[in-house]
């Protein structure tokens, strides 16, 4: 339930910074051809958006299993090879992820004092966005990790075929 409500928050979230984008973009376009004037800081906030909008989105497609994939192997294989590639996987993404929060650590506290030019926001909180996306994923994955592991992850989750989808 808990994580039902912190995926619609992130989804409302998504739709909240799209619209600030569109907003952003397009009523700096209508100012500067229709009056001769614009909104100084809209290039650079709806840069920032775009780079929250990434990360955050990326946090989702992972929840929906919606990442690219190769299963032409995997799908072959038996249900204790599936296994092993889908926590071979999951590790070594989970790995991925670990590195990623250090580095966006250390990201986030250098460009602390570091302030955009026109909107004076500090560029630390940008890349909060690589802290969220990668403890996020790392959440998930463990989850998935467990879910595997424990026997409660159904043959179609490890080797989903999106064909079928088609």
């Amino acid at each position: 339930m808990f994580v039902r409500g912190l995926v619609k928050m992130m989804e409302w979230l998504l739709i909240a910074i799209l619209g600030m984008m569109v907003i952003l973009v397009f009523g700096n376009v209508v100012l500067r051809y229709g009056f001769n004037s614009g909104i100084v800081f809209s290039e650079e906030v709806s840069r920032f958006l775009f780079v929250w909008m990434v990360f955050l989105g990326s946090v989702l497609m992972l929840r929906e299993n919606g990442h690219l994939g190769v299963h032409t192997i995997t799908k072959k294989l038996p249900l204790a090879g599936k296994k092993a590639c889908k926590l071979a996987s999951d590790v070594i993404t989970l790995a991925c992820c670990v590195l990623l929060t250090m580095g966006g650590w250390k990201l986030v506290t250098m460009n602390m004092a570091n302030i955009a030019p026109v909107s004076e926001i500090p560029l630390g909180v940008v890349f909060i966005a690589v802290l969220v996306c990668s403890v996020g994923m790392g959440v998930l994955l463990l989850n998935s990790i467990y879910r595997l592991i424990t026997g409660q992850m159904t043959e179609q989750e490890m080797c989903p075929d999106f064909d079928d989808a088609l």
